[in-house]
């Protein structure tokens, strides 16, 4: 009993303590599979690269123009004083990325370079883009909006050098056509070119695909666009794309549509304030013409070639007195159309006429930041939605703008329209002197008057629309370039190193998870370690696996490794029966179920005895499921049943002798009798052990007996034995079976017991790492075992 604790105790520690080196054999034992799964896995990785398409990346770097730090260039420092250069608005970084993005933008970059329309070679795996290498191209002369929203593939195929036939994906015949002639299909009116890289000695085969262009703008939507830092305006543009070339065009092209977009947007001003002036000169240039004709008439009427002194001295005085109230008038008119373009808007915010001239320069700066605002909001509105909330902050400050300015313009007007009364107030005193010239010098001098104020707002307008027209030519992009777009041609995708190092992880990673999930869901008894950790039953040794067909592996001459084993098992029986001093010891052999193997260990067992020298004596014990004579290939014949139920047999005439073992007798079992269990606690079962004991002088005696776990045979018997060797086969009983063997040994109901591991493999004894070799002496290079082809050799478990 208090060898029993210890051992419980040692089992506990050993359950309960990591052995990294027992963890890391389980794994190595099964080195044969990461190897052919690291195999397989960079097998998977070559192909996976051979038949991915590479992308590549191409980047650009622009600087985003503030137009309030630029200031003004040596080039425009003349126009300084015109008030149409410097001054402009700054630029929010963060808006022209969303501007950059929008699909107005990316939608003319598809628009330029055709991006639709994709032509590819196809190989034995998958299809490869030409992007400027193709042979053909497809020119639309126009599109069908509808079939626009949908992609339309297609083959195109040489015939000839002038000639070419349509197939569809299916490789179906749809129609020829000549070079150069339309065709009208659903997508629309094209016509199929030859390009520079055509060659009529090649025949080809081209897949066109023609995409939809809202798809193809969402494709291209993916852009990467970020600043280089908070602080800077400096932006780096980058896409991916499996054609390094068609991904620098693009980069280049968006950059090119942005600029044009932004010099579209500052422009706006300009031209509105040009077509606002060009309107203006038309209706002031017809009223010129009219008075013009009116002073070459009054003239030529009445015979006038020039006035009095008196005459000059009035008409003088007229002209100073005019010059101020055209310059009043002037600012009316302004303030008027200006009025007028705020009062047509409505709920729609458009942009007004700029640097006009107005005296208050607070309303200039109103329109500036008004002009501003619409812009900015325009530009937003290409990529934000409706509620988005910086959206809606520019339409309440351009309301809010509008409204001041509204108010400005009111409150200017009261103010000219007072200084203009007054004005006239005065030229009524000069209208007074002038009333005492002539009639005919006073006549003329009105309408030389009324030509002197168109005559200057003409001038005036001509002005603005120069400097207008200079503030238009003048117009600068938002970007400025800093590195056109470039790829390295390197891919940056797939990594091949990343690949490769992930598919040995993978081959590594699969087979380890295997094995472990095989393990954790594993209930099998394996090796020595198992029976020690769950079992407190002496451990009497093993038997390995048997890789030849022989039914006695046992013999004079025989130093496999399995018949060593047996040796070894003989030897510790002698140390477990040191205190029996009998003729003839019973040495009963059992096990918890059927198939582990009783039959093959009580046959070699009793070999080996015999061939030590010793009479030994085999008894079939299992009259259920006799297997002595049908493990040795031998016909069934009288045994234990046929004694116990025939009293007129006796020993000599069940037992019989092989000729592979001199020395040893057997007795079967027998014929299957239908009541095993009243046999075997029959008189006439004692008198055969009793007369194997007392007559016939026998070293041993091995008795093959039923398994305990499924019927209670052996538990009857279990008196005549002296030992009881218990065996449990590895990779085969389940380890909660251990517990049978380990009840009948604590309640002592099987006398003298050890347990015998049978079918053991050498290879997988981690947690006891030795085997068949010991430093050169022992088994290793004894075995006779049948040669294995390699293949089956690395495979074995």
């Amino acid at each position: 009993m208090q060898m029993n604790k210890e051992n419980s105790t040692t089992n506990r520690i050993d359950t309960d303590t990591l052995n990294i080196r027992e963890e890391i054999e389980k794994y190595l034992l099964h080195w044969k599979w990461f190897l052919l799964g690291m195999i397989f896995a960079l097998i998977g990785a070559y192909t996976y690269l051979r038949y991915t398409t590479n992308q590549y990346s191409a980047t650009a770097t622009i600087m985003i123009k503030d137009n309030q730090k630029s200031g003004i260039s040596k080039e425009l420092e003349a126009f300084k004083d015109m008030g149409i250069v410097g001054g402009g608005s700054s630029n929010n970084t963060d808006n022209e990325i969303e501007i950059l993005k929008s699909r107005k933008i990316i939608g003319a970059v598809v628009d330029a370079l055709d991006l639709c329309t994709t032509y590819s070679f196809e190989g034995r795996v998958k299809k490869t883009e030409v992007y400027k290498g193709s042979p053909i191209k497809i020119n639309f002369i126009s599109r069908n909006l509808i079939q626009q929203n949908k992609d339309t593939s297609f083959v195109v195929s040489l015939i000839s050098k002038d000639k070419f036939e349509i197939k569809n994906l299916n490789n179906e015949f749809i129609t020829s056509y000549n070079f150069d002639e339309l065709l009208t299909s659903e997508a629309g009116v094209f016509k199929v070119v030859k390009t520079k890289h055509f060659n009529e000695n090649n025949n080809f085969t081209i897949f066109v695909n023609i995409a939809n262009k809202r798809n193809t703008i969402s494709r291209y939507s993916g852009i990467k666009i970020t600043a280089v830092n908070k602080q800077s305006s400096v932006l780096r543009l980058s896409l991916n794309h499996p054609v390094k070339e068609k991904a620098e065009d693009i980069l280049n092209e968006l950059v090119r549509q942005y600029n044009l977009d932004a010099v579209k947007d500052k422009s706006e001003v300009s031209k509105k304030t040009k077509e606002f002036i060009d309107d203006r000169l038309v209706k002031i240039g017809l009223d010129l013409e009219k008075i013009q004709d009116d002073v070459k008439n009054y003239k030529n009427k009445n015979n006038i070639t020039g006035l009095s002194t008196e005459g000059e001295l009035a008409l003088a005085q007229v002209s100073n007195n005019n010059e101020k109230i055209f310059e009043l008038e002037t600012q009316l008119n302004l303030i008027n159309w200006i009025g007028e373009s705020l009062n047509k808007q409505y709920q729609k915010h458009e942009i007004l006429p700029q640097n006009l001239g107005f005296s208050d320069e607070g309303i200039s700066q109103s329109i500036a930041i008004y002009n501003e605002l619409v812009n900015k909001k325009n530009r937003l509105s290409l990529s934000a939605g409706t509620k988005n909330p910086l959206l809606l902050q520019y339409t309440r400050e351009i309301i809010s703008v509008k409204e001041n300015l509204k108010k400005s313009i009111s409150n200017l007007g009261y103010s000219l329209k007072s200084q203009l009364s007054q004005l006239k107030g005065e030229a009524d005193k000069v209208v007074s002197k002038v009333s005492l010239i002539p009639m005919l010098e006073r006549g003329f001098i009105d309408i030389a008057r009324q030509q002197e104020i168109i005559s200057g707002l003409y001038s005036y307008l001509l002005k603005k629309k120069e400097e207008t027209s200079i503030s238009l030519a003048i117009t600068v992009p938002n970007a400025k370039i800093i590195d056109v777009a470039y790829s390295s041609g390197v891919p940056i995708s797939p990594k091949k190193k990343i690949v490769y190092l992930a598919a040995l992880l993978l081959g590594l990673i699969i087979p380890f998870i295997f094995i472990y999930i095989s393990a954790l869901l594993d209930t099998k008894v394996h090796n020595k370690k198992d029976i020690e950790d769950s079992l407190t039953v002496p451990y009497l040794g093993d038997i390995p696996q048997s890789e030849t067909n022989k039914k006695i592996i046992v013999g004079t001459e025989e130093r496999s490794s399995v018949s060593e084993a047996f040796r070894l098992v003989r030897t510790n029986l002698d140390f477990m029966l040191t205190g029996n001093t009998k003729t003839a010891k019973f040495i009963f052999i059992t096990s918890s179920i059927s198939g582990e193997g009783k039959s093959f260990i009580s046959i070699n067992l009793a070999a080996t005895l015999a061939l030590s020298g010793k009479r030994v004596l085999l008894m079939g014990m299992d009259l259920r499921a006799p297997k002595v004579t049908e493990y040795l290939g031998l016909e069934n014949r009288q045994g234990v049943t046929n004694y116990i139920t025939n009293r007129n047999l006796t020993l000599e005439d069940i037992k019989f002798t092989i000729p592979e073992v001199e020395g040893l007798d057997i007795v079967s079992s027998g014929a299957i009798p239908p009541n095993p269990s009243g046999l075997l606690t029959s008189k006439r079962l004692e008198s055969l052990f009793n007369e194997v004991k007392d007559y016939y002088y026998y070293d041993y005696v091995i008795v093959d007996t039923a398994p305990v776990n499924l019927v209670t045979d052996t538990l009857l018997i279990s008196k005549y034995a002296d030992m009881f060797l218990y065996v449990v086969r590895a990779n085969y009983l389940d380890k909660r079976l251990l517990e049978v063997p380990e009840d009948l040994y604590r309640s002592k109901k099987l006398n003298n017991m050890a347990i015998v591991l049978n079918d053991t493999n050498p290879k997988r004894g981690y947690g006891y790492a030795y085997g068949y070799s010991y430093g050169g002496y022992g088994y290793g290079y004894l075995q006779e075992q049948q040669k294995k082809p390699w293949y089956k050799k690395i495979f074995t478990k």
